[in-house]
């Protein structure tokens, strides 16, 4: 099937997305280049995890020093902790879903769903049915400012769309990821892809609960999937992170709005987070080659 066919091909075309991507590309490139990735690249994955897993729990609220979580072995304690600790079996568990994720992305979201509960109960692992409604989407960030600041409503976002819809859509964009995989759909550039994934999960909110982090990680896998970062080394979480929650969910915002100028907006972050996250670790990289870690 040629470019023409995907469905993703002409957001590939919005204006300001291709330099995006091509900007995003040359950074991954000069990192991959870095000659500490010769030798070292395994320890630059599980520090891009570590970082990775620590700024996405900071995104939902709990912003935890990378230290404290170096030094922590129980993350059971309140929900602060269950969410670091969530996002930390994630991270070092998402690499190796990929297989199973190139035929069937629900199960992989699904054992993402187990993972940032960290137990079972009667929704764990499955999608919403019913009347059953979704958590919102930065409740620790919304309850932690709403006692000394309600403008902190303002990153409340419109309820999830009923778990018949969200369902649908998500069958949806299953299907899509693997006509991807088989070669039925390809070149849309892999940070397109990986942000559509990433934004329409968090639109769905597919869980009743963990939507956040579960939607950042499969952003992850979208991105080694698709072979823009098959060694994880470019954490896009902790650019989110350093952009802030407030921008995040302006971005997304313009997602949700289905414009041209609302879906290249949010390309748009999703690449500036990439580019970050690339810088992050190319500060590994350096620290690494200085003998300082």
């Amino acid at each position: 099937m040629s470019t023409g066919t995907d469905p993703l091909a002409s957001l590939a075309e919005l204006p300001g997305v291709p330099e995006a991507v091509a900007e995003v590309r040359k950074a991954v490139d000069r990192l991959y280049g870095h000659r500490v990735m010769r030798r070292r690249a395994g320890e630059v994955t599980s520090e891009a995890a570590l970082r990775g897993a620590r700024a996405s729990a900071a995104l939902d609220g709990a912003d935890w020093p990378l230290e404290e979580i170096r030094r922590r072995s129980d993350f059971s304690g309140d929900e602060q902790a269950r969410a670091v600790g969530g996002a930390l079996r994630i991270s070092a568990e998402a690499g190796q879903l990929l297989g199973v994720w190139r035929h069937s992305p629900l199960q992989v979201l699904a054992r993402l769903h187990l993972l940032a509960t960290g137990d079972a109960d009667a929704t764990t692992g499955r999608p919403r049915r019913g009347d059953e409604t979704a958590a919102p989407l930065f409740p620790l960030v919304i309850a932690a400012a709403e006692g000394f600041d309600r403008s902190a409503k303002g990153l409340e976002l419109p309820a999830a769309p009923g778990a018949d819809e969200a369902a649908a859509r998500l069958d949806q964009l299953a299907r899509l990821l693997a006509g991807r995989a088989e070669g039925a759909a390809s070149g849309t550039p892999a940070l397109v892809v990986a942000a559509v994934v990433h934004g329409e999960l968090l639109a769905l909110r597919p869980f009743a609960s963990h939507n956040g982090v579960i939607a950042r990680a499969a952003q992850r896998i979208v991105l080694i999937a698709e072979g823009l970062d098959p060694k994880a080394i470019c954490p896009a979480e902790v650019g989110l992170a350093e952009l802030g929650t407030a921008a995040y969910r302006d971005a997304l915002a313009g997602y949700l709005g289905g414009t041209g100028e609302g879906m290249a907006r949010w390309i748009a972050h999703c690449a500036e987070a990439l580019r970050l996250g690339v810088r992050e670790s190319t500060a590994v990289c350096e620290a690494m080659q200085r003998g300082m870690v």
